[in-house]
């Protein structure tokens, strides 16, 4: 529902709070009034740039994950949740109330209860003042960012390359006897031999913390791992009995030829990686609007900051760096290049734009 429709479904209270909130000047027991008033207020051109310039980075980061969340209603317990997932620091006096957030979204008329019994105890925000909050988060995100003075020298572009080294996987297994050591793991010698096969090769995992991007992510190179998760997820292979074996699936799937679809990577990769990067549909939706043309990396890790948490030993670059806008290379979502004075540049491709045309559908 949009705005006007949630006004009219709220109580007087509400309305009153929204109201006083805005210094609205009006009959404060008519509700017809009030929502005339408040529609007027929050319909003006430049109310959502001036909020937007006003709020808090928290505030920022949780109307962000308001935005998009796939839920379009959500309890109680949920928005906690988001609010909560958008506070970084962990220093205890800092911390806000949850509830003081959710307060005061309600108060700016931002969250509204369902209108039915079913949804009276849910919360949504006004289909309108979503749009309108993109498109005004995009321009001020746009504004800053710096692009190309001309094409890079030279550019990396991966697409399609997962689905030709997913059947490379599984012919590797397939065709050799592979041992696992104890944890599991195939032995450094046995990697490197399937590496030589991949058309992106990786530098093998040394010592060192990895965990929390996958089932195999701390064992092997972070597209390797994928590759193997995806393959482990669909039932293609299987750690038995010390070694890995292609199962009777992994082994029709090679007798037919087939050709994964990328997008089917894709979603994976986001299930995957979702849970250290809990905003990761969103940084992937304003990277692909503010890097439709070439634009340098620095810049875009400038806007981009504010909305990625650090992971234990991961910092908001190197998750952006390694975790997202690598990975979104090898997705083919992205091309990235470097001109003649090592500047670093990225540019969405036309699959990665219909990517998260088609995840924001879902």
């Amino acid at each position: 529902m949009n705005l006007a429709e949630m006004l009219t479904f709220a109580d007087i209270g509400q309305l009153s709070r929204i109201a006083d909130h805005y210094q609205c000047e009006c009959n404060g027991n008519s509700k017809r009034d009030l929502i005339q008033s408040i529609l007027q207020t929050i319909g003006r051109r430049e109310f959502i740039e001036q909020h937007i310039d006003q709020l808090s980075l928290e505030d920022l980061r949780f109307l962000n994950m308001l935005l998009f969340d796939g839920r379009r209603q959500f309890s109680l317990e949920e928005l906690i949740a988001c609010a909560q997932q958008s506070r970084f620091t962990q220093d205890a006096k800092d911390r806000e109330s949850p509830r003081d957030v959710i307060t005061r979204f309600r108060q700016r008329g931002w969250l509204f209860n369902g209108s039915t019994a079913r949804t009276m105890y849910l919360f949504e925000v006004p289909e309108d003042l979503k749009r309108r909050f993109k498109e005004t988060l995009e321009t001020r995100f746009k504004s800053s960012i710096k692009k190309a003075d001309t094409e890079p020298t030279v550019y990396r572009e991966e697409y399609d390359l997962l689905p030709k080294d997913l059947t490379e996987l599984l012919g590797y297994v397939n065709h050799h006897d592979i041992p696992l050591n104890a944890e599991g793991v195939m032995y450094r010698r046995n990697q490197m031999q399937l590496m030589e096969k991949l058309h992106v090769a990786e530098p093998l995992v040394g010592r060192g913390w990895r965990f929390g991007y996958g089932r195999r992510f701390k064992d092997y190179p972070s597209r390797l791992a994928l590759l193997y998760d995806y393959a482990y997820h669909m039932r293609w292979i299987r750690e038995e009995g010390g070694l890995l074996v292609l199962t009777a699936n992994g082994s029709e799937y090679l007798a037919e030829n087939k050709h994964e679809p990328m997008i089917q990577f894709v979603s994976f990769w986001l299930r995957l990686y979702k849970g250290p990067i809990p905003n990761l549909l969103s940084l992937m939706y304003w990277i692909e609007r503010c890097s439709a043309e070439w634009v340098t990396v620095a810049s875009l890790f400038e806007r981009m900051e504010l909305l990625i948490k650090p992971f234990f030993y991961d910092t908001p670059e190197s998750i952006f760096e390694e975790r997202i806008l690598r990975m979104m290379l090898h997705l083919g979502m992205l091309r990235i290049g470097e001109d003649d004075s090592r500047e670093r540049f990225v540019q969405t491709t036309p699959f990665g734009k219909h990517c998260v045309q088609q995840l924001q559908k879902r």
